[in-house]
């Protein structure tokens, strides 16, 4: 795969998380700044969206049973999660968001969803 546009950038609002679908893989944005980061939308612990928690300190929660994960790393660093989720890279050209749902940043394995 390759770069796929994925949003506009005046369409995330800061520090808030936004579910996409690119080729099948759902991916929560999160805008830090004039930045974006992405990650894996499910949790590793039982499956749930991740675009339906919070944001703080660089991190999204859960909103089902409150882990939270790295924006950057994948990794988790709160109970009850323990696994990793999949990190991808972010190009913002202009308004342009991209993203590669095929050559995540870390080595973590995809999380069943649906």
């Amino acid at each position: 795969m390759s770069m796929r546009e994925v949003a506009n950038l005046s369409d995330l609002k800061p520090d808030e998380p936004t579910r996409v679908d690119v080729d099948g893989v759902p991916v929560c944005l999160v805008r830090v700044g004039d930045g974006v980061k992405a990650v894996h939308d499910t949790c590793s612990h039982q499956q749930w969206s991740l675009s339906e928690g919070m944001v703080w300190a660089n991190g999204v929660e859960c909103s089902l049973h409150g882990s939270t994960f790295d924006l950057d790393s994948g990794k988790p660093s709160s109970l009850p999660a323990i696994k990793a989720i999949p990190t991808f890279a972010v190009e913002v050209d202009g308004e342009s968001v991209r993203i590669d749902v095929g050559a995540p940043t870390n080595d973590a394995p995809f999380p069943d969803h649906d």
